[in-house]
């Protein structure tokens, strides 16, 4: 079996994004705070993801947009994994046996934490994708995206990442005299290299080139839709249609926007990991970077959802105690049609 040190573990594969793919999780200077500052970043993440979660069931948003609720959800396991992964990490476990092997390939390559990132690539490009058919090819999506298939879209993310992410450690990785390596193991030199080109390919140019076509596609006919109504309101426009084609904009301006911060987070680690096979003298300072730009992605998106998912974000102003208050005291001090003021009113009249 092939096998290396540890620089060249690190040029093995794009996958691990995630993944150190070193000897020890302490081999680098700084890692121990660095570790920690990732589970500060998981925690919040998974209070942020959760939060969300709640809004779109309060709001049943899940049922409306399942393959956004699913996106959710997959963020919601890589916090809530990142920040198993790492405090096991900090841990210092002694890898013996058995137990020490499954602890190496589940947590100490952090593959369990890229099962949840590659089946949220997978969703991400469903979401994409359904987008494109409901706006551009509005008469097929009635008989393309039946229940069934928005379904089993959720149901292959999640099978696709966890299949191919175990299937990648297990063969790749191994407990040697207490030393765990994780992706670094394989048959040759020339499969690690064809890896690393594919999982690039499929990941990053792939991803990119469908959210480019899908939403470049989506906001011209849009624009086009706008103009039309435009045109054609008047008094007795339908307010029904209106309200329609905002929540659809809202829902295409919130996945772009989910997209396009995918694209400016994850580039930098899929670039230093493909420039890592040629560039030997590349620091693991740019290694730590690229990873916590990709924690930062998941932590973050949550706000997004907050700020522009209309739904979301009146079920989050609810929950706001002053908002709260604001509201009760409106609905308290204003009158219903046909009955005398309150008290309140009076008194202050």
């Amino acid at each position: 079996m092939y096998e290396d040190n540890f620089s060249a573990a690190l040029t093995t594969t794009i996958d691990d994004v995630a993944s150190s793919t070193m000897a020890s999780s302490s081999s680098y200077d700084g890692g121990f705070y660095f570790q920690y500052a990732v589970v500060v970043i998981g925690v919040v993440g998974t209070a942020a993801n959760a939060l969300i979660l709640y809004a779109m069931i309060a709001s049943n948003e899940h049922k409306k947009q399942l393959l956004i609720f699913n996106q959710n959800v997959f963020d919601l396991c890589s916090s809530l994994l990142l920040v198993i992964t790492y405090t096991v990490k900090l841990c210092r476990i002694r890898l013996i046996g058995t137990l020490g092997y499954w602890l190496c390939v589940i947590f100490e390559s952090e593959s369990i934490y890229g099962v949840s990132i590659h089946g949220s690539m997978i969703n991400l490009l469903s979401i994409t994708i359904e987008r494109y058919i409901t706006v551009v090819h509005p008469k097929q999506s009635k008989k393309l995206l039946r229940q069934w298939v928005i379904w089993s879209a959720a149901a292959f993310a999640w099978i696709a990442g966890s299949v191919y992410q175990m299937a990648l450690v297990i063969s790749t990785s191994d407990l040697i005299d207490g030393v765990c390596y994780g992706f670094a193991l394989w048959k040759s030199e020339t499969a690690a290299l064809i890896h690393i080109f594919w999982n690039f390919g499929s990941f990053y140019v792939t991803v990119l080139f469908v959210f480019v076509f899908c939403y470049g596609k989506i906001l011209v006919v849009v624009r086009r839709q706008a103009r039309v109504m435009a045109v054609h309101s008047g008094p007795g426009s339908s307010i029904s249609q209106t309200q329609l084609s905002h929540m659809q904009t809202n829902v295409i301006k919130t996945m772009i926007l989910v997209c396009a911060f995918y694209v400016i987070t994850w580039t930098p680690a899929y670039v230093y990991y493909l420039l890592l096979y040629f560039v030997s003298d590349i620091t693991i300072t740019a290694h730590s970077v690229t990873m916590f730009l990709g924690f930062f992605y998941v932590s973050a998106n949550p706000f997004i959802y907050a700020l522009k998912f209309d739904p979301v974000r009146r079920i989050l102003v609810c929950l706001i105690p002053w908002k709260k208050s604001e509201q009760a005291g409106e609905r308290v001090e204003r009158p219903a049609p046909g009955t005398a003021p309150t008290r309140a009113t009076h008194q202050r009249n």
